[in-house]
């Protein structure tokens, strides 16, 4: 935790950030979130699953602390049993009062704000290089190999025991579809190239289950 903390405040502060206290209570109640007991994949590993893709493709981004700052924030708030946009929307509230606190100019606020939305639907605009790499990194974990892949979707499964097994498989193969229907679940082309193919072989394995 130590080493995300220090993680968290330089990028706050080459962001822009003024407000150390703000600075150091934003970390910490993002790292809060992050370890709640009811998450199996947003969690912790995940943070620093986005954060370590968009430091490899950060020279892809116009503004690359501002999409690090949403990748802290952008599954801050998840709850399982809430529906629709709700958990982007409450994620990016709480983004914007947190980094408003810690001394963040208001365009970043903003800026920061409207990418953790777009990781709501992942379709993104055809010049928008940072959202770009936000969604890229929120998906990496679609191209994991199969073993990895199925560790994933068990754990989108426990963070969804609440749901009867027909529910959920109805569910989530609608989530499936939609990412499948994307022109491209990727957009920056490294990881397009890298990702892509095992991605969609992925997902359509795992419709294939649930239906």
């Amino acid at each position: 935790m130590d080493e995300l903390a220090a993680r968290w405040r330089r990028t706050a502060r080459a962001a822009g950030a003024t407000d150390p206290d703000g600075v150091r209570h934003a970390g910490d109640r993002l790292l809060a979130c992050w370890r709640e007991p009811h998450r199996h994949h947003h969690t912790i590993d995940h943070l620093r699953t986005v954060l370590d893709v968009v430091d490899t493709y950060a020279d892809r981004a116009r503004h690359r602390n501002l999409v690090r700052l949403a990748a802290w924030c952008h599954d801050a708030v998840y709850d399982p049993r809430a529906g629709g946009d709700a958990n982007e929307r409450a994620s990016a509230a709480l983004a914007e009062g947190l980094l408003t606190a810690a001394g963040l100019p208001a365009p970043a606020v903003d800026e920061v704000r409207r990418l953790v939305l777009l990781t709501a639907d992942h379709v993104v605009g055809p010049d928008d290089p940072d959202g770009a790499l936000l969604c890229d990194a929120d998906l990496a974990v679609l191209a994991a190999e199969p073993a990895d892949y199925h560790r994933y979707a068990t754990a989108i499964r426990r963070e969804y025991g609440h749901v009867t097994e027909p529910d959920f498989r109805a569910g989530r193969a609608t989530v499936l579809r939609r990412l499948l229907d994307l022109p491209a679940l990727y957009r920056l082309p490294e990881p397009r190239a890298r990702w892509e193919d095992r991605a969609r072989a992925n997902l359509t394995r795992e419709l294939g289950d649930l239906t």
